[in-house]
């Protein structure tokens, strides 16, 4: 799957003059990047599409700690993908994605809604597009940590003194700790400040 060089995301830290067509991710492609630009162009870990699809064939590259099938496969925001290191996508604070070295093998996933399903269980959503079956009560906004295996390590509740990352706005990509919670709003502080965010900004990490 290819776009137009013109109309990439903003997001997508690539410069605007080059070859006429970008990879997109073959899913969630306005939140994600594809595996063929992360290795090759934000990691330098490869020249070509061709060798991208050798380190593929040859299990070099994982996400999340699955192997990748495909260049266009799509690796989300604080997915984890396994190269010549391990690096996880985050963003700037320009908005743009990253990819940060990491020691980590959990990941952070935002809960983005829940129903009940077959036996009274509980369907969570996250926001890399997991789906997670559990007898557990988390509330929607709130994080889970899971484990490669997508087996639940720890869950985040919004309570004063986490730290939250800024998803949007004008603080995106920034490093805060809640001081005050009223109903969805939270008051974030930073070095410079305090701000009023709501929740559905913030991820809990």
């Amino acid at each position: 799957m290819h776009q137009t060089r013109s109309e990439i995301i903003r997001k997508l830290p690539l410069p605007r003059k080059g070859t006429k067509y970008v990879a997109v991710a073959s899913r969630s492609n306005s939140k994600s990047i594809p595996v063929v630009v992360a290795v090759r162009d934000l990691l330098k870990l490869a020249s070509t599409s061709k060798e991208v699809k050798s380190m593929i064939h040859n299990k070099l590259i994982k996400i999340n700690g699955k192997p990748a099938k495909d260049i266009n496969d799509p690796i989300n925001l604080f997915s984890i993908i396994e190269a010549d290191k391990n690096y996880i996508l985050t963003l700037m604070k320009t908005g743009r994605f990253s990819l940060e070295e990491t020691k980590d093998k959990d990941r952070k996933l935002k809960i983005i809604g829940k129903r009940k399903v077959k036996g009274g269980v509980l369907q969570y959503s996250l926001h890399d597009g997991t789906s997670l079956v559990s007898e557990q009560i988390f509330p929607v906004g709130e994080t889970l940590i899971l484990s490669k295996e997508n087996k639940i390590v720890k869950h985040l509740a919004f309570e004063k003194g986490k730290e939250v990352f800024i998803l949007s706005g004008s603080n995106i990509g920034k490093v805060g700790k809640i001081r005050e919670l009223i109903g969805n709003s939270l008051t974030v502080k930073f070095d410079e400040g305090n701000v009023m965010l709501n929740k559905g900004q913030v991820i809990l990490i």
